[in-house]
């Protein structure tokens, strides 16, 4: 049986995007993806509209809490989707990394962070597929 395959979602403060993304593919992989997510500069807490936004279609992402990227939680992961971290992440050969161009939801109100919710939503569900075909 081979191991389950692992994401890392990195962004700047692990707050907003990384953190909707990382719930996206717990829910969805139903446990078949181990998920990781951290930040370069991670704040103290989750964007309280992030969370709202994620509550309103059933995901509870309240609880988490920013973490600091390692160069360990790199080496970990099949694939590491970063999120505007731009060069703080470490790059390690045999990887996959993508990059995804999103909004950061930081100091917007409601309407604008589930437009960039919804948006993580399509891009999970796209490498949800592909991760469990692989």
């Amino acid at each position: 049986m081979s191991k389950k395959p692992s994401v890392l979602f990195v962004c700047v403060h692990n707050a907003g995007r990384s953190q909707m993304a990382a719930g996206f593919m717990r829910e969805l992989s139903n446990g078949k993806v181990e998920v990781l997510s951290a930040g370069s500069a991670p704040k103290d807490s989750i964007n309280p509209v992030a969370v709202e936004a994620m509550r309103e279609i059933g995901i509870d992402i309240s609880s988490h809490i920013p973490k600091i990227l390692t160069p360990e939680a790199v080496q970990e992961s099949d694939a590491v989707v970063t999120m505007g971290c731009g060069d703080a992440c470490p790059f390690y050969p045999g990887k996959r990394y993508e990059d995804w161009v999103l909004d950061d939801p930081a100091g917007q109100g409601i309407e604008s962070v589930r437009v960039i919710r919804d948006d993580i939503k399509a891009r999970v569900e796209k490498l949800l597929s592909e991760l469990l075909a692989s």
